[in-house]
């Protein structure tokens, strides 16, 4: 018995053949046109036609000047006269072409306004080399539609002008417009168009709207700067916020995908993308940040300063703790040098030789790629591949070594995956780096219209994008890095983007520099921005001792702000000051508006080693607590081993920037892996506040820079004097002068470990029993009123009197 099998066939479709040769044509059609396109990517072609289009605007230009002269002896030469014999001749300079060209050109089109075209000719060969001085895109629009309206504008003015250069000095395109605008609106009609479309071209091709606020906002300045001093309370601020809604950079169209096979195979693209989603959209309204005069000045602006009209006749106006400096003005941007060249240092051949290296590596280890994308940053260029199916990441991973090796440079780094993408990023170092200026990154439109209370800019990300982050959300942070790898520069660089964005009444910094070289360039803004214990005569802080005290006062004033915002019922700086703005809170209460307060240690290595847990202790207080009520820190060091970046500091210090370093494990104790060894120096580093590092390029600020905005800062009305901490004596804390009826309960523990140690001090009593600043300064009071303890003798230790635990029993039986 035979048991028959149905077999069930898929029967294609007729058409399925046909449709499978049409896509196989235009893939092939799509890979003609690309390799075709590729020839504009060449340099060498670049620049050959760059060069045919200055001649081609020379000869031009020399005929139009030619036509002038003789155009009723060349007018309506025609295109098949051009090919004519020697019998017939011009006496237009650029013979017979020339003729045809220019009668063309300056009669049967736009006339006397046809001379823009050399200079359109001159716009493209700049770009084609690559000058970036003009926009091409930009100038291209505008002076085409400058040659349209002026064209039609010399035709209604001039007519026919009795027949010169044949249709008169507005072509036969201005004539015939100028003809039908006169018998639809008449002249004056027509006049009137002309003159509206005139103003709005000038507009929005010109700064004249923002000279115009410019000028506004002097006039304002001036009247009321002249208005007596006792108005001043009434009027506010007599200055204006200059403040450029957007602000460009000099950018050219470049190629945003080019596909192309790589090792035979059609189904792999390789794509550039070399300008970010901030610079497309700045190049696109054609304005470059030089025609735009960046100047702010934190001040009120007029809403802001009036009374409300609704409120009760007797409501008084918001504090305003601007109003101490009322004509303070931030430092303008013309301080700050622009590096940038606006060119790319990174060659079409050098991107594809490290596609086709990577390529080839990968091959050689079997390990096929669908696809591959290059992101040019200043520094590195980010290849982004997507693996075939199939492929482990761990094995691409493995292959960093390799990779460098084919590459033949060094930094080579692997993130795999990128997260958020689903691609394997390999970052390869440029051949030429780019320098990222300062001034490139605070002219930005992210660093100006941030929000941030303490906005810091420090470079740019490998996709050409500014970044800039808030460190009161950090809310600290940690810096780490060799020697002469940017470390410095770094520092330079975050307090120049506060600079640029706070009052004095706003911000201090304590600068704490004991190399006493890095941060002495700041001294000049003492009277401004910086703060330091009373009587101290240097604002940057260099002896160690000094620093000591320092802290310690900076704990003193943590745990006042504690109180403050107790009694004012609100738990952060932001709703305190927001709440004494409103004058919710009363100054004769005790309250007061809080600046925010950024301390700055640089070389943070030398003060452990010199002064270890004295310095240890405070700091990591401050670090736990200081978050709330505005006080952040910013630690250099350049030594970031495990005995000076103790855990109890990378517990507190979640933000970390990492420069180059020497070897994987300082990597690993800065950003809790590798990468840091990995990078190239000079400004290249990672920052790190989440999961991942993001990579960077410094901003460079030189320190000539630094000597003009602090110049220009302490040239205006300053305070008095630097902000001043309490001074808190390291041993004698409020006085001997203390009741021992009311001891502290740990009394006769500090007073056994004092006498076990022969040490009295307080960051002693403060370390052995975990006690804060002001409660470990009450006890060496009261041991010192007891007589257990000798009485300061400056930077040295308290002499302790109770030589041994029988001398020590008697005077506490003594007390009762």
């Amino acid at each position: 018995m035979y048991i028959s099998r149905s077999v069930s066939c898929h029967i294609l479709p007729s058409n399925y053949k046909m449709s499978r040769k049409k896509k196989k044509q235009s893939k092939s059609t799509s890979n003609k046109v690309n390799s075709r396109l590729s020839l504009f990517r060449d340099d060498r072609f670049r620049y050959a036609l760059g060069i045919v289009f200055l001649l081609f605007a020379f000869y031009l230009f020399l005929s139009f000047i030619s036509y002038f002269f003789h155009w009723q002896t060349d007018q309506d030469f025609r295109w098949a006269e051009v090919f004519s014999g020697p019998e017939i001749t011009v006496e237009n300079q650029g013979g017979k072409w020339g003729a045809w060209l220019s009668d063309t050109f300056l009669n049967r089109w736009f006339g006397i306004p046809s001379l823009i075209f050399p200079v359109l000719l001159i716009v493209w060969a700049l770009g084609l080399f690559r000058l970036r001085i003009l926009k091409t895109l930009a100038v291209t629009r505008n002076l085409l539609i400058l040659l349209i309206l002026t064209s039609v504008t010399l035709s209604v003015i001039f007519g026919s002008a009795s027949g010169y250069l044949g249709s008169g000095p507005g072509g036969a395109h201005g004539y015939h417009i100028s003809r039908w605008m006169i018998a639809a609106m008449g002249y004056a009609g027509a006049g009137a168009v002309l003159l509206f479309m005139f103003s709005v071209f000038t507009l929005f091709t010109t700064p004249v709207l923002h000279r115009i606020r410019e000028k506004r906002a002097q006039m304002t300045d001036s009247k009321q700067e002249e208005s007596s001093p006792a108005d001043a309370p009434e009027n506010g601020d007599a200055d204006t916020a200059q403040v450029p809604t957007e602000t460009t950079f000099e950018q050219e169209e470049e190629q945003e995908g080019t596909p192309a096979g790589m090792n035979g195979s059609p189904e792999e693209s390789f794509v550039v993308s070399e300008l970010s989603k901030e610079e497309r959209s700045m190049e696109e309204t054609g304005t470059s940040p030089d025609s735009v005069d960046v100047h702010m000045s934190v001040n009120k602006s007029k809403s802001e300063e009036r009374i409300s009209e609704e409120g009760a006749a007797g409501e008084l106006q918001d504090y305003d703790p601007t109003l101490d400096l009322p004509h303070y003005k931030l430092p303008p941007l013309s301080l700050l040098r622009d590096y940038d060249s606006g060119d790319t240092t990174v060659t079409n051949e050098e991107l594809l030789s490290n596609k086709n290296r990577i390529v080839e590596t990968l091959a050689s280890y079997k390990i096929k790629i669908d696809k591959i994308k290059a992101t040019i940053g200043p520094t590195v260029t980010l290849y982004e591949i997507v693996p075939a199916p199939g492929i482990r990441i761990s094995k691409i991973k493995n292959l960093e070594d390799d990779i460098a090796l084919s590459l033949a440079a060094l930094g080579i780094r692997i993130i795999a995956p990128i997260p958020g993408k689903g691609t394997i990023g390999i970052e390869v170092p440029n051949q030429t780096p780019k320098i990222v200026s300062m001034r490139t990154i605070l002219s930005s439109r992210k660093f100006q219209e941030s929000d941030f209370e303490l906005a810091i800019a420090l470079g740019k990300t490998i996709s050409n994008e500014t970044f800039t982050f808030d460190l009161t959300r950090m809310p600290h942070l940690l810096v780490a890095g060799a020697t002469g790898q940017g470390k410095s520069v770094g520092l330079n660089a975050i307090i120049a983007s506060l600079l640029y964005k706070k009052h004095p009444a706003q911000l201090k910094f304590v600068m704490i520099d004991p190399k006493k070289v890095e941060l002495s360039l700041f001294s000049k803004i003492e009277n401004h921005f910086l703060a330091k214990l009373e009587d101290t005569e240097d604002a940057i802080i260099t002896d160690t001792q000094k620093v000591i005290s320092t802290l310690n006062s900076l704990c003193v004033e943590m745990d006042d702000r504690y109180d403050m915002l107790q009694k004012a019922h609100v738990r952060n700086i932001k709703e305190y000051n927001k709440k004494f703005i409103a004058r919710k809170l009363n100054p004769e209460k005790g309250h007061r508006y809080l600046p925010f307060i950024v301390v700055v240690i640089d070389e943070f290595a030398d003060l452990i080693m010199t002064a270890g847990r004295n310095i240890e202790t405070p700091i990591s207080r401050l670090a736990q607590l200081a978050r709330a009520i505005g006080i952040h820190l910013v630690i250099a060091t350049q030594r970031p081993t495990t005995n000076i970046i103790t855990g109890v500091i990378k517990a507190n210090f979640p933000a970390r920037i990492a420069f180059r370093v020497m070897s994987g494990i300082d990597s690993r104790t800065i950003l809790d892996g590798p990468g840091a060894d990995q990078l190239i120096g000079r400004g290249d580093m990672l920052f790190l506040s989440g999961n991942e590092p993001v990579r960077l390029q410094c901003a460079f600020i030189d320190t000539p820079e630094i000597d003009d905005i602090t110049a220009f800062i302490s040239e205006q009305k300053g305070y008095a004097g630097a902000m001043e901490l309490s001074r808190v004596d390291e041993e004698t804390g409020d006085g001997p002068d203390v009741d021992l009826k009311k001891r502290d309960d740990l009394f006769e523990d500090a007073a056994r470990l004092v006498v076990h140690h022969q040490q009295g001090s307080t960051s002693l009593i403060q370390r052995k029993l975990a006690l804060g600043y002001n409660r470990a300064g009450r006890i060496v009071d009261q041991l010192e009123a007891a007589g257990i303890l000798g009485p300061p003798e400056g930077s040295k230790a308290r002499q302790v009197l109770a030589k041994d635990e029988m001398s020590l029993e008697r005077i506490l039986n003594g007390l009762g």
